[in-house]
């Protein structure tokens, strides 16, 4: 299995500071949260930055921006501008090397079945433009599945499948998510997953817990080829590494 982390543990240190702690503490992978100072269109005109990336051997995942954002909004505007900021962080990922982008499939403010069906068709056509956008710059394009409530689109893995066939995408398995759907082993049987979000739960909300902390099943991290763990706090970022190497030793 290869690990990285999430740039969330870490928020608001400088880039190539995360990438030096990441080599430094053996992690393969790291995903940037394109979030805040990390904006995509602030890092496509820092050339310095770009330039950096390249003295460091960990292959790099982007999370798009998704805070304020809405593929499957009801209000075009809003679908508009978070296609434009998507398709940014496809230009970045191009720009840095980066191999994989992630972003949300989105959520509706209503809870009625018509509103829902029409926010994902909308959000599958938004995100399926993103996917077009992506292979032509030979990135790939990944579709996160969301906890399991009924104002997230793909709370589960029908739906999560479905949704990634429609755009011709790829999937990220947040696996604390996956855990709160009462579902958690169908989502490893989803074709085309990219990677894995790995955290911890109790079943019940996003908890975001180091791994072993909640009542999530580790013997499916065994199923795991590349996993970034999602996390606040570096600390537990470690202390979930230090686990999970110690579990596949043991499987």
């Amino acid at each position: 299995m290869k690990l990285g982390f999430s740039t969330l543990a870490l928020f608001m240190k400088s880039l190539e500071e995360m990438l030096k702690i990441a080599s430094k503490d053996g992690f393969q992978l790291i995903e940037i949260l394109c979030e805040g100072p990390y904006w995509p269109r602030r890092l496509l005109e820092n050339k310095s930055f770009i330039e950096s990336l390249e003295s460091y051997d960990v292959e790099l995942f982007l999370h798009a921006p998704t805070i304020d954002l809405n593929p499957a909004s009801i209000n075009q505007g809003i679908r508009e501008e978070t296609k434009k900021q998507t398709m940014e962080t496809i230009e970045l990922a191009y720009n840095i090397g980066a191999t994989t982008i992630t972003t949300h499939p989105g959520l509706i403010h209503r809870k009625e079945e018509r509103i829902r069906n029409m926010a994902l068709e909308f959000a599958k056509e938004t995100l399926k433009d993103c996917s077009i956008y992506a292979e032509d710059l030979g990135v790939k394009l990944s579709i996160e599945n969301m906890p399991g409530r009924y104002s997230y689109l793909c709370n589960n893995p029908r739906e999560h499948e479905e949704f990634i066939k429609a755009c011709e995408c790829s999937a990220t398995v947040d696996i604390g998510h996956a855990n709160t759907t009462g579902d958690l082993e169908n989502f490893f049987k989803i074709e085309n997953i990219a990677y894995y979000h790995i955290n911890d739960n109790n079943g019940k909300k996003d908890e975001h817990l180091p791994v072993g902390e909640g009542n999530l099943n580790l013997k499916l991290l065994k199923n795991v080829k590349k996993g970034i763990i999602e996390l606040n706090n570096y600390e537990n970022v470690l202390k979930s590494k230090s686990r999970i190497k110690k579990l596949i030793e043991k499987l």
